[in-house]
């Protein structure tokens, strides 16, 4: 993840192999991908299907596609998909003015009131997470629910040291290399995850180097990691979240371990599923056992506004 500031406004040109990859990518998953502008920030997102809205919120350094594995399911499930890119992630541009948290919120809010017609389950990983966290707990009465996966911003970020490692190394001199080696501490078992991917892992990998490697990338985590996602978001203002809560965890995740989703779950109430097999991506590297994981909070919760 790159760190260091760039002015930049806009997403970066794609060049016809970046917008090939993202193709690939999206080849026969049910969801168009089209652009908004919220809260000045151009933004790339991807929408399918009719129903109760689900809105997913990837990591840091990622980017939409990467729920690819589950978003069909859902949308034939009867939901209605929302899977944005993050501001100066993936397709996504950058606001003319600083990007913080401020403007992180403001531009969720506007992705829900342009997409969203009714309050939806808001799903977030890692980057993502810390954000809809905060989002909940502020404005819960525009939410369904909320489901945090392997969520930044639920303690100080402390990740394993050899991620801290990969994660650093991949900053410094975004390689092929650096980036597999990554990508092996973010998965349990790369080789096999490349396997039943097939073509879409080159396509993936690729497209993750590609984006790495942009201005707008290194200035949107520039912009958000530091106050939003590597600091914990206070507990009290935590207790503030009104809406049904549910912790998603993979078991053998180093970036954000399964101690901090133990300690959230007992401190706030919040029913923890573990994901055996599965690092800091379950619906990347585990989709039917995350997709049963959700599926159960949806249910647990439907109809009730408590914890």
């Amino acid at each position: 993840m790159g760190t260091t500031p760039h002015q930049v406004r806009r997403a970066d040109p794609p060049t016809d192999d970046t917008d090939d990859a993202r193709r690939r990518l999206l080849a026969g998953v049910p969801v168009s991908d089209r652009r908004l502008e919220l809260a000045a920030i151009p933004t790339a997102v991807l929408e399918g299907g009719d129903g109760p809205p689900m809105v997913l919120l990837h990591g840091s350094g990622e980017f939409a596609a990467l729920w690819l594995r589950v978003a069909g399911d859902l949308v034939a499930g009867g939901h209605r998909v929302v899977a944005p890119d993050l501001p100066g992630h993936g397709a996504s541009g950058i606001p003319p003015g600083p990007l913080d948290t401020g403007r992180a919120l403001a531009w969720l809010g506007e992705l829900l009131e342009r997409t969203c017609p009714a309050p939806p389950t808001l799903v977030g990983r890692g980057l993502g997470g810390a954000l809809a966290a905060r989002f909940a707990a502020g404005h819960g009465d525009r939410l369904e629910r909320l489901v945090l996966v392997g969520s930044l911003g639920l303690a100080p970020f402390d990740p394993a040291p050899s991620f801290g490692l990969a994660m650093q190394r991949f900053a410094e001199a975004p390689t092929a290399a650096t980036r597999d080696g990554l990508f092996r501490q973010c998965f349990t078992d790369l080789d096999g995850l490349a396997g039943q991917l097939g073509e879409r892992w080159t396509a993936l990998a690729g497209y993750a180097l590609d984006r790495a490697r942009t201005p707008a990338m290194g200035a949107a985590l520039a912009g958000l990691l530091p106050e939003l996602g590597l600091p914990a978001i206070p507990p009290a203002e935590l207790d503030r979240i009104p809406v049904p809560t549910t912790l998603i965890w993979g078991r053998q995740d180093l970036q954000v371990r399964l101690a901090v989703a133990e300690a959230a779950s007992a401190r706030h109430g919040w029913p923890l599923r573990v994901i055996d097999h599965a690092g800091d991506d379950p619906p990347l590297e585990q989709p039917k056992a995350f997709l049963a994981a959700l599926r159960a909070a949806t249910v647990a919760t439907a109809g009730g506004a408590g914890r």
